[in-house]
């Protein structure tokens, strides 16, 4: 099995180094690479063809959300993982096309494997 390619989308470092650490610290996932914006993460994607996007939920100017929505419209679309600093109750990841919400305070390796494995099994990708 391959690694799992990882686009990293947070508009700030500090999230986007820490979100980085924990896919470089999780065994099978790679960093594909990394956007600050949602235009960004957009065109990265098309791009770098990431398995999955770790997006941050407030970006400036498309936020991660829409993004999320267009990466996530068409049938060869990556699995998009939402994170922000919100309780996971305050927003709509199902709605947009994301497989799941991670609060940021939450994210970790068992998380990041544990979320993949079972949106792989929904998707039936892997």
């Amino acid at each position: 099995m391959s690694d799992v390619r990882v686009l990293v989308v947070d508009d700030q470092e500090p999230f986007r180094r820490a979100m980085t650490s924990v896919v470089e610290a999780t065994e099978g996932f790679v960093v594909a690479g990394s956007a600050t914006t949602g235009e960004e993460a957009v065109v990265a994607t098309a791009a770098l063809a990431p398995d999955l996007v770790l997006m941050d939920v407030h970006l400036p100017g498309m936020d991660g959300v829409e993004a999320t929505r267009r990466l996530t419209a068409g049938a060869d679309g990556p699995v998009v993982f939402l994170l922000s600093t919100y309780d996971e109750d305050e927003v709509d990841a199902a709605g947009c096309g994301a497989t799941t919400y991670i609060p940021k305070g939450a994210f970790g390796s068992d998380r990041l494997s544990a979320e993949w494995h079972q949106a792989d099994r929904v998707t039936g990708d892997g």
